[in-house]
């Protein structure tokens, strides 16, 4: 007999309460959201550092460009300057042309008036002289 109550006693099988299970997954479940938002904010702020870095990166690299452009404008400026040129030119040897010297493309002359005067003509129409240096003169 005590055999007999020993075979029942270890062949109990407690039942599933159902209500602490739904109630132990809805734990689960609200325990991974919490677990995926405190994430989510985490990675938030793990990228805004990120691109804070990258964003200071940029504005460094824009003032060095904008401090070479301004250096190279003011380079341009520089070697453009008439009086550097003028001087470079006479340091080859370099004169303005004398006025027989001059010869314009016919393309771009034309007799103005019947009093011999002629015109300087660009490919966009009648232009006139804009300089003192730019005297025509007869073929």
């Amino acid at each position: 007999m005590t055999r007999l109550i020993l075979d029942q006693a270890s062949t109990v099988v407690r039942e599933r309460d159902g209500r602490r299970i739904r109630a132990m997954a809805g734990v689960m479940c609200l325990s991974g959201l919490l677990v995926l938002g405190v994430l989510g904010y985490v990675w938030l702020q793990v990228q805004q550092v990120r691109v804070s870095y990258e964003l200071e990166g940029l504005r460094t690299r824009r003032a060095q460009i904008d401090e070479r452009n301004r250096k190279l404008a003011l380079e341009l400026a520089s070697l453009r300057a008439f009086a550097r040129v003028d001087s470079a030119a006479r340091k080859l040897g370099l004169t303005e042309p004398t006025p027989d010297q001059v010869r314009l493309a016919r393309e771009f002359v034309v007799p103005k008036s019947s009093s011999g005067e002629i015109a300087l003509h660009t490919a966009s129409g009648p232009e006139p002289p804009t300089s003192s240096r730019a005297r025509p003169s007869t073929p």
